[in-house]
């Protein structure tokens, strides 16, 4: 059976892309405030970094916890 079949797709898998898309999306909104510079980007481009630190840190404490619960059963 393939690594990729859609049988062996589950809620772990799911979770993992879902949390990665969100840091992703946090990402490019940086990116874009960065780019289009002004004020915006002045008051709040630390505060979008922060935001993404803070969500790679919970995407990664879900994955280690989902790849910890993955070898327990």
């Amino acid at each position: 059976m393939s690594p990729f079949s859609v049988t062996t797709f589950g809620w772990h898998e799911l979770i993992t892309i879902i949390g990665l898309a969100g840091v992703a999306g946090i990402l490019f909104w940086g990116v874009i405030t960065m780019g289009r510079g002004g004020a915006y980007n002045k008051n709040n481009s630390n505060k979008i970094m922060r935001y993404r630190i803070i969500g790679q840190a919970f995407v990664l404490l879900v994955f280690l916890t989902l790849l910890w619960l993955k070898r327990e059963a």
